[in-house]
């Protein structure tokens, strides 16, 4: 078992900068979240490519705070608005698989959005899904396992 500096996820980060190859991309994510009487519920999306269930995300624009980047992804992909938290909650790393099958590596700042208006119509709205779990089912239904240690830290206390 790994421990110190090479225990957690940067590892494959370092090692590409160790011995090369494409730069990592930054992208933010919002964790929408709304409280219920028997806990918290987390709200996932579809990709459009390839139907998996992920956060709203993608890129910054310009000098864009990344938590008001997040926030607006979760608009555009989710139809969704509340408070976002300015704060980071963690980060995720995947490969972002572009139409020519090319691949970019890619971290993911993750900020907590409490959910506080549900739009019935958004932009993206014919080309995903939406769908209100439980943190414990949200974990089974993502493929990136940084993304599922992240929802289930942030399920364990949403106030932090």
């Amino acid at each position: 078992m790994l421990t110190g500096p090479f225990s957690n996820s940067l590892l494959p980060q370092r090692v590409r900068r160790l011995f090369g190859g494409e730069p990592c991309r930054l992208q933010v994510a919002a964790l929408p979240w709304r409280k219920m009487e028997d806990g918290v519920e987390v709200l996932l999306i579809t990709s459009r490519d390839t139907g998996r269930w992920v956060l709203p995300k993608g890129w910054p624009e310009g000098d864009e705070p990344l938590y008001e980047a997040a926030a607006r992804e979760a608009v555009e992909e989710a139809g969704i608005s509340g408070g976002i938290a300015q704060k980071t909650v963690g980060s995720y790393f995947y490969n972002k698989v572009h139409a020519s099958g090319t691949e970019s590596p890619c971290e993911v700042q993750v900020f907590p959005l409490e959910v506080k208006e549900v739009a019935s119509k958004w932009r993206e709205k014919g080309q995903r899904k939406r769908k209100w779990v439980k943190p414990r089912e949200a974990t089974r239904m993502v493929n990136e396992p940084d993304l599922v240690k992240l929802i289930a830290r942030f399920a364990a206390d949403p106030s932090r």
